[in-house]
């Protein structure tokens, strides 16, 4: 996992939002293009951006192919950032700078 590849894919609203349509279940790339205007040339490219960073896993069943999160990325991510939560928590309570 490239934290940079994800949090540059996390960086789209059109990303975000596919995330949390395929947080509901499996779809295929016509089923997502459905939920938006724009494209799918434009959806397909999306969908690129998120399978490069990881966070998206692509299946061939039949004629279609099926997107679903890959939750193993999604684990990283958060272990990550509750290691880094940890590191501000732990420093605020031995009297260090406070976040904003």
């Amino acid at each position: 996992m490239s934290i940079g590849a994800v949090f540059k894919a996390l960086g789209d609203e059109t990303r975000r939002e596919i995330l949390r349509l395929l947080a509901r279940g499996d779809m295929t790339a016509g089923e997502i293009a459905r939920s938006f205007t724009l494209s799918r040339p434009t959806i397909s490219h999306h969908l690129h951006i998120l399978k490069e960073a990881g966070l998206v896993l692509e299946e061939k069943r039949g004629q279609h192919v099926i997107y679903s999160l890959n939750m193993t990325v999604f684990q990283q991510l958060t272990g990550w950032l509750l290691e880094i939560l940890h590191s501000v928590t732990a420093r605020e309570r031995k009297g260090g700078a406070k976040s904003p």
